[in-house]
Order: structure tokens, then sequence, then C-alpha cells
């Protein structure tokens, strides 16, 4: 029956005794390890063969049958390792007995003991009185009995668990049953009791959860909530970890005063033959809404949401992907949004597309087609509707481009063909082509770069019955000459006593572009572009393809940059001015042509000047009215973990005047206050706000608050939340603050980073 050997010289007595400590090694003879039933991936124990060295101040026993370890005994195999008052080896069953303050290290993890039995083989055995603490997670509790049941698993008797450390944890739970499988990183629990400061705060018949704080499986914590107008939900998720790069949480909420809602979202990424390819899929269903009236009588009560988006690689070159949301009626976002993105949604695109490159070519076609949810004060006030814009159908790109060929010229072609929709305005398709050549001239502190190119456009408009008009063909032709030049001096400086670079870089940019009448053209997809400093440097006054502006004007800029020895930018200061020489006769739906000698003056300045200071601002000047047009400020001090503050000024004449302030800040000890409120000067009304305070514990934290936003322009929102988050395990309160704080507020840090899925 012996199955180990001694590696000491044999002895002819059957008891013997060392009086000083002493060290002995022994090995198993190969052909007795048991495995473990049921188990399919491989143990723990790295070498199976591994010897097993024992130690202590007194042993005795009997040769290849049982070794008795008194006065600090310690026994270890690989990488399990015992200690104890007194242990009992015993050789053949490679099994060790151990009593009084028995400790024990199982690949990291850590267990204390009254009595210990393990076989040291198999891993199996039992421990009374145990704690423990789990390396994965610094784990932690306490039990009756310990079973183990294999190298990787332990079956925890009328025990706890917490993630807190410390004799006295804030949180545990205390379950009958724990098992605890490091293999599988898994804790599975049978009746349990979470208590929090040594109250009863939840009970459930079954518990599981993630060792390591991974992902995995199972029911979420309940999220009893607020819907956007303030009627109570409760929302119980379970989430699907499909794979690694997959995943489905499902959200059935029940809402009293509506029904029955299901929500499911899908996320996956992967990688094929081709190429990567990655989407996520949202959506909600709500059958028989008891408070929804539908528009039309005997309309469906059923209300349901979707987005959709999808990308993937075919090849090297070859893509495609789509992005779909669509909603079941006009009312969706004010009775269901929980953000102020979603609750001002209106135009929901649903597109699919494709794409494809050559070598210095790429080719693009897609189908986009809109759905329109207008705002349901729109009926009273004609200045809430929202357009519907052209659907395209389809919308088919080309764009080539070489560089540096033929001694130095660069020339490049875009293209299109489109084919615009709508169901009440005039129809038609759209050719354009966009052939320029360029002649760079670039030396080590200049450039100079003419280019010529001329947009060729032609018009298939159908008839329309609902204006009279006939279908008709129009055509233009319009050339375009630019210079672009620049100049680059830099010198060294000294800048809060630090050594920076200084750069000041002066640029004038030339169009002149003839006049050609375009007021019969339609507008599918033109607007005048935003006036700012990457628009005076654009050849067309207008976005899109339907206004080709006339001008002969010049743009001026100077800018000059603060570089530190890293060469990053810490300051950067601009002003720029457009200078127009003949009038501007081309307009989007008018004939009266704008005389204006000049533009209005820019200035912009943006910077980090120092690690703790970050700001941003631009200011539109109008010289000819002597007042400002537009501005916006923005202030970023970050002077340590957790602490931010944001101030903010947006200002457009006849427009809005805001003013943001928003802020994650330490009060006192361990509680964080957080805040944001955007106020609307003009019409004298706060637009968003939202108030919160955090407790960060070492192995909790709890968040709670209020959040307003608009919903529709006479209504708003007022969802409360509140949040006790236990580390590695879950979380358990109102609604979703943490995803609130973190839209609400830039730079704000997660408390406990590092936790949550």
């Amino acid at each position: 029956m012996s199955c180990l050997r001694w590696l000491l010289p044999p002895s002819t007595s059957p008891r013997w005794a060392y009086a000083l400590t002493a060290i002995v090694t022994v090995t198993s003879v190969p052909g007795y390890a048991q495995s473990v039933p049921g188990k399919t991936r491989a143990p723990r124990v790295e070498n199976k063969a591994a010897v097993t060295v024992i130690q202590a101040e007194d042993i005795t026993g009997r040769p290849e049958r049982e070794i008795t370890l008194n006065r600090d005994a310690e026994l270890v195999k690989d990488q399990t390792r015992v200690k104890a008052d007194t242990a009992c080896y015993r050789q053949v069953e490679d099994e060790v007995q151990a009593d009084g303050k028995v400790r024990i290290w199982r690949f990291g993890d850590y267990f204390t003991g009254d009595a210990l039995q393990l076989n040291m083989d198999t891993g199996q055995g039992y421990m009374l009185n145990p704690t423990y603490r789990l390396e994965a997670n610094h784990a932690q509790g306490k039990a009756e009995r310990i079973n183990f049941l294999n190298e990787d698993e332990a079956l925890v008797l009328n025990g706890t668990y917490s993630t807190c450390q410390g004799a006295n944890p804030d949180w545990y739970l205390r379950s009958n049953t724990l098992n605890l499988d490091s293999g599988r990183d898994v804790g599975t629990a049978g009746k349990t009791i979470i208590y929090f400061k040594d109250v009863p705060i939840l009970g459930t018949p079954a518990l599981s959860f993630s060792l390591s704080g991974a992902r995995r499986s199972g029911w979420l914590s309940p999220m009893p909530g607020f819907g956007s107008k303030g009627a109570a939900e409760l929302t119980v998720p379970y989430y699907f970890n499909i794979a690694p790069n997959r995943d489905l949480t499902l959200y059935p909420k029940i809402i009293p005063r509506r029904g029955f809602q299901l929500g499911a979202n899908g996320r996956y990424l992967g990688e094929t033959e081709g190429g990567l390819y990655q989407g996520e899929t949202y959506l909600e269903y709500l059958p028989h809404d008891k408070q929804y009236i539908p528009s039309t009588p005997g309309g469906s009560t059923d209300r349901w949401s979707i987005r959709s988006h999808h990308t993937q690689e075919l090849s090297s070159d070859w893509s495609y992907g789509w992005q779909v949301r669509a909603a079941s009626d006009n009312n969706y976002p004010n009775d269901f949004s929980k953000t102020v993105s979603s609750s001002t949604e209106r135009q929901l695109l649903r597109e699919l597309r494709t794409d494809y490159h050559g070598e210095f070519w790429t080719l693009t076609a897609r189908v986009q087609k809109y759905q329109v949810l207008q705002d349901p004060e729109s009926v009273v006030d004609p200045s809430l509707f929202v357009s519907r814009p052209y659907d395209r159908l389809p919308a088919i790109n080309f764009h080539a481009a070489q560089y540096d060929v033929a001694g130095g010229f660069d020339w490049a072609m875009d293209s299109e063909l489109t084919r615009f929709y709508h169901p009440t305005l005039l129809r038609g398709t759209r050719m354009v082509a966009i052939p320029q050549l360029s002649y760079p001239i670039i030396g080590a502190s200049y450039f100079i770069t003419p280019k010529a190119s001329v947009n060729l456009a032609r018009y298939d408009l159908d008839a329309n019955d609902a204006t009279g008009s006939k279908a008709e063909q129009l055509s233009r032709s319009v050339p375009t000459l630019s210079v672009d030049a620049g100049l680059v001096f830099e010198r060294p400086l000294q800048l809060g006593g630090k050594e920076v670079t200084q750069t000041l870089e002066p640029r004038l940019f030339y169009v002149n572009t003839p006049y050609r009448d375009q007021s019969r053209f339609p507008t599918f997809d033109t607007d005048a572009a935003t006036f700012n400093f990457s628009q005076i440097f654009s050849e067309n006054r207008f976005v899109g393809s339907d206004r080709i502006g006339d001008a002969n004007q010049l743009t001026a800029a100077l800018v000059s940059r603060f570089l530190n020895e890293a060469g990053a930018e810490a300051l950067r200061l601009a002003f720029g001015q457009r200078f127009y020489f003949r009038d501007q006769r081309v307009q989007l739906n008018s004939t009266t042509p704008v005389v204006d000698a000049r533009s209005d003056m820019l200035l912009a300045a943006t910077g980090r000047i120092a690690e703790t200071w970050g700001f941003d601002s631009a200011v539109q000047y109008s010289p000819s009215q002597s007042r400002v047009v537009s501005e916006s400020y923005t202030v970023q001090w970050l002077p340590g973990q957790k602490k931010v503050l944001n101030l903010g000024y947006r200002y457009l004449r006849n427009s809005f005047k805001n003013i943001d302030i928003s802020s994650q800040w330490p009060i006192f000890q361990r509680w964080y206050g957080v805040g944001r409120v955007s106020y609307s000067v003009q019409d004298k009304k706060v637009l968003e706000s939202l108030i919160g305070l955090e407790y960060n514990s070492d192995c909790w934290v709890f968040r709670m608050g209020a959040q307003r936003f608009v919903t529709t322009s006479t209504k708003a929102s007022t969802p409360i939340f509140f949040q006790l988050e236990l580390n590695g395990l879950s979380h358990l309160g109102v609604g979703s603050p943490l995803e609130a704080m973190k839209n609400s507020i830039p730079g704000y840090q997660r408390l406990n980073e590092g936790y949550g899925r």
C-alpha cells in the first residue's frame, strides 16, 4: 500500500525521532494520482510528481507509512503549503492531518482553522472553523467548515464572503452553502442574506458572482427607478456572458402605469478571414401600453424602439456596415428617455453602406432613410416643427488622389451620384464631379500651394404635382482657383520659468470662383457653413453640393503656438479674418447679394498652461456692427484625483446665452459631491441640472442624487437615483447614477475604478 519512497537511508527501527529540527523530502510513486470526477480543465498543480518537503522540531513515525510532526509542523508540495502545531502525514494516501493553529496556502489563497485533513495529491479534504482569503480579489470570510473538493474548488458551509478587509467587514453575505470555484472563476451560493453594517438588506434563494470581477452570466441586481415622467418602474436584468467577445443583457421591466416592457442589448466583437467586425443592438418592446393614446383612432398601443450598428471588414479592401434607429411613435422619447441626448433626438437615421478601397481610390455606396419624431408641442408652436431630411436612395461617392506625381503635382477627383427622395418636396438625381490639381511648394519654414478645380454638376429633376413643376435637367460648371501660403517662425522662450518654443505662423488663403446663377437649383442637402477657423480655409462657403459660392476673397490668419520641451502644445493663440473683393451673389434662397467688404473676426485661445489647468475659448466679433456675434469659453481645473471643476459660457446672438458649471469634488473625509447646472440666461430657466453625493469606502461605494432635463419644449423629467455598489459583488439601488455622472461631468472619475461590468 505504500505510495511513497524515502529519500533518506531506511531505518531498521519501527519508530524513530529526531531531537533537532528535521527536514524530510518525499516523492509520489506514479500511478496513484486520482483525477477529479467531472473535471475537464487541467488541475492547478503544475507538477503532480513534485516532492513533498516536511519540517518540524520533532518528527516520529514508521518508514514508508506514517510521519508525526510536532511543534511548528510544516509540509510543502509544489504550490500547497501547510503549517500547524502538530500534523500527521500518511505516506501511502499522500494525506496530511493537522491540528492547532492550522494555516494553509494554496495557489495564493490563504486559509486558517482549528483542524485540517487534506490529500496533497488530489487537493481534497476539509478544514474546521476556518477563515479564508482569496488572492484573485482579496475576498475573505469565515465558516463552520470548508470542504476542499479539488485543487480549484472549495465548499464553504455556513460561512460568509466579503471583499472588505478587516475582522469586521462593512458588508458580507452569509450563506448555508458557498461554492468557490477558482478554476471557473465563479462563486455560487445557496440561501443567502446580504448584510451591510450588520443589517440584512437583501435575501435571495440563490446567488452567483465572479471571483475576479470578470463578466459572467447571471441575474443582476434589481433596478428600481423612475421613468421620464416620474412613474415608478422596476428592472431585473439578466446577463448572458456568451463568449469573451459576445454578450447579451435582457432587461425585463415592470412599469405599473403602463405594463411590462422587455429590453435586450447584444454586443459582439470578432474577427473572420476577411477582417474585424463589431456591433451592438438594443431593443425595447412594450405591448399594450395602458397610458398611451394613439394619434389615429384604432392605432396600435404597442410601443417599441431599436438602435443597432454594425461594421465588418470583408477583406483588407472591402467593408460594410449599417446603422438603424427607429421608434414606434412621436412620443416615445418623451415617455421613455433617461438621458438628455435620447430625449432630444428627433431625426432617426437608417443607413446601409459599403466601402471599397483601392491603392489610391475609395468607392462608397449607401442608402439612407430618416424617421422624424415630431415634438408634440409643434401642433401649437410651428417653430418646433422638425423638418424631414431628404432620403438618399442611393448615394454613390468616389474619391481618388495621388500625391507628388509628374514632378511634384497632386491631383484628386471627387464625384457622387445621389438619388434624393422626399414624400412632399421636389425629388431628383444629382451627379457631381470635382477634379482638382495642385502643386505644393514646401520649404523648411514656408509653404505655397496653388490649386485649380472645377465643380461639374447635373440634375435630373422629377415632375412634382404638388408644386406644378415639370421634369427638367439642369447643369453647371464652376471653376475655382486658390492659393494657400504660410510661414513658420520659431524662437526659444521662457514661460513660467520653463523653457518653451514659440512659433509664429502667418497664413494667407486666396480663392477666386466666378459667379454662376444657381437660383433654379434645388437645395437637397446644402446649408450655409458655420463660420469658424476650419471653414475660413475652405473654398466654398456652403456645406453640400447644391450651391457653389462665388468668391474673390483673401483669408488672413495668424497662429502662435507654445511648445514644451517634449514638443507638446501648451498654448495656441489664433486670429483670422476674411476680406471680400466683390459682392457675394450666390445665396441659398435669395437673390440679394451680400456686400460686406470683410467678414467677422475670429479669435481663439486654447491650451493647458499648467498640469492642472486647461481652457478653450473662441470669439466671433463683427467690426462693422462693433459687437460680438458669438463666443464660448470653457475652463477645466484638475488639481488631483477625483477633483475636477468645469466652467463654461456659450453665446450666439439672437439664439442663446448659456452658462454651464459642473464638478466632482471631495467634501470631507470619504464624501464627494458631484453636480452640474446648465442655465439659459436668455430664457431665464435651467436647461439641465444634476446634483449628487458619493461615499467611497474601501470595499463599497454609495451614490445618491437627482437629475433634471428637458424632454419636450414644455416638459421636463426629474429622475432620482441612489445606489450602493458592493465591490466585486453587485450594486443595489434606484436608477443609474454612475452613467448620469459620467455623461454630465467632463473629467469625472469613478471612485472604484476596476469594478463593474
